[in-house]
């Protein structure tokens, strides 16, 4: 029996690609640039399994020109980029990468909600520029972290390694998710729940968004929400652009109506607003939470294991199952 037709539609690291290799016969372009719609069309059309990313847009009408796909592994934590219900409707199984990413993007939580209250890319971009003089009192005063209120949107594996996080930087956690956790886990990461997410972000010195997008999260964070937060506080989003109502949160930036904010993911990704470019109170970055060279590597095991598992007869261990969003 000849081994299943797998498309990979972007390269991925090459100990990943070296396994896949092994089990597959391959469909995949040698360059690493971006798929066209019509590419990432042809390759699910041509292939048993296929491992595709985030920037894919797997849609209604790519998923009924797929005959042969049986099982679609994404190649991250989210699944927003991939029609669901189509999939669903044609048989197709989807796979997601939950867990290997937690610490690098609770990490990259921290880094750049200490960017910009500290001002570190501002601080950088000074020196750079052969303006700066020495040392002196008033010079690039940031704020300090040790002893604010943090409000953690989406308390689940992420949200958790952000608050654990949290403790040894000496902030007290505050958070708001679907479901309450456990008291014996509130305990463990000395968060206090908030039902009502209007009134935790009314009070938070910071804010971290680290809940999936949804249907019922899209523009989570509304222009009215925006509005409720202090002049005085930061919001760091390292989840999905379209979380936040990115132009409601530029007017507020602009008119000084909360102090900065820290942003690895965006609504139009990778096109970035010009306005957000030009604020010197935030820090961006080209969605790289997870970019460290293990992280990436787990994750191309995490679907590998789903796949082989699928084709040998078993049920994934990542499947995504619709009824959970």
């Amino acid at each position: 029996m000849s081994a299943p037709t797998l498309y990979i539609s972007r390269l991925l690291p090459d100990p990943v690609m070296t396994a896949a290799r092994r089990q597959f016969q391959l469909i995949n372009d040698p360059r690493d640039a971006s798929p066209s719609w019509d590419a990432v069309r042809t390759g699910l059309r041509e292939a048993d399994a296929a491992i595709c990313t985030l920037t894919d847009c797997v849609d209604a009408s790519m998923l009924a020109e797929a005959t042969r796909l049986k099982i679609l592994a994404n190649y991250a934590v989210g699944y927003n980029n991939i029609d669901l219900a189509a999939a669903k409707a044609r048989g197709i199984v989807v796979t997601n990468t939950p867990d290997v990413l937690t610490d690098a993007t609770a990490d990259l939580t921290w880094a750049l909600l200490l960017a910009v209250a500290r001002r570190v890319a501002e601080g950088d971009a000074y020196v750079r520029s052969g303006d700066w003089s020495g040392w002196a009192p008033t010079q690039m005063l940031g704020t300090d972290v040790a002893g604010k209120t943090l409000g953690i949107v989406g308390m689940g594996r992420i949200g958790s390694a952000v608050a654990q996080r949290a403790r040894g930087f000496g902030l007290s956690v505050h958070y708001h998710n679907r479901r309450r956790l456990h008291e014996s886990v509130e305990q463990e990461l000395e968060a206090t729940y908030w039902e009502s997410l209007d009134q935790m972000l009314a009070r938070m010195d910071i804010v971290s968004i680290n809940c999936p997008h949804t249907p019922a999260t899209f523009h989570l964070l509304s222009a009215r929400r925006i509005k409720l937060m202090k002049p005085d506080a930061y919001l760091v989003n390292t989840a999905r652009g379209e979380v936040i109502d990115e132009a409601a949160l530029i007017r507020a930036l602009e008119a000084g109506e909360i102090a900065g904010a820290g942003l690895d993911v965006f609504e139009n990704e990778p096109n970035l607003n010009p306005r957000l470019k030009a604020l010197r109170n935030v820090v961006v970055l080209p969605h790289m939470s997870s970019a460290t060279l293990e992280g990436r590597i787990d994750m191309g095991e995490k679907v590998i294991i789903n796949i082989k598992t699928f084709a040998d007869g078993h049920k994934p261990p990542d499947r995504v199952i619709p009824a959970m969003l």
